[in-house]
C-alpha cells in the first residue's frame, strides 16, 4: 500500500513539473489610425533574455521564420508586406547558415487601407525562438486586433 501511495505522488510532481512548459515570447497588439481610411498594426514580441526570435526573412534550410497571416475581410485590405526592424544578423552553425533575428524585443508594422469606419482585424503568428542550448518547436499564437 505504500509503495501505491509513493508511486502515486512521485507521478504526481512529474506530471506537475512536465506542465511547466516555456514561453519565452510574449505578444501583445495595438492599432493607430494614420488617416482617414489608414491604419498601423502593431505586433510586439517582447523576448525572455537569452532567447532569440527569427526574423520573417530567412532561407530554406534554417530556423522556421517568424510568419503573420491574416484573415480575409471586406472591412480592410493588407498594404504591403509587413514590416519589421534591421534584425541581427549571425552564421550560426547549428544551421550551417547566416540568420537574422531578434533579441529582448521587437515591433511588427502592418499597413492597412480600411473599407469600414471601424474593424477587426484578425490572424495568426507562427514562428521559433531558440536560446545558446536549444530550440523550442515552432509555435502559433492567433490575435484580434481592434482597429477604431
Amino acid at each position: 500500500m505504500k509503495r501505491i501511495i509513493l508511486s502515486s505522488i512521485l507521478l504526481w510532481i512529474c506530471s506537475l513539473s512536465y506542465g511547466q512548459l516555456l514561453e519565452p515570447v510574449k505578444w501583445s497588439y495595438a492599432a493607430k489610425k494614420v488617416g482617414k481610411n489608414e491604419a498601423v498594426l502593431f505586433i510586439k514580441a517582447d523576448i525572455d533574455a537569452g532567447w532569440h526570435l527569427y526574423s520573417q526573412h530567412i532561407a530554406d534550410g534554417g530556423p522556421v521564420k517568424t510568419t503573420f497571416s491574416f484573415e480575409p475581410s471586406k472591412q480592410y485590405e493588407l498594404v504591403d508586406k509587413t514590416a519589421e526592424p534591421k534584425p541581427i544578423k549571425k552564421h550560426e552553425e547549428v544551421f550551417g547558415m547566416e540568420v537574422a533575428y531578434f533579441e529582448k524585443q521587437v515591433v511588427f508594422q502592418q499597413k492597412i487601407k480600411l473599407k469600414a469606419g471601424q474593424t477587426v482585424v484578425k490572424g495568426t503568428v507562427e514562428y521559433m525562438v531558440c536560446d545558446d542550448q536549444q530550440c523550442l518547436p515552432p509555435d502559433e499564437k492567433t490575435f484580434a486586433i481592434t482597429v477604431k
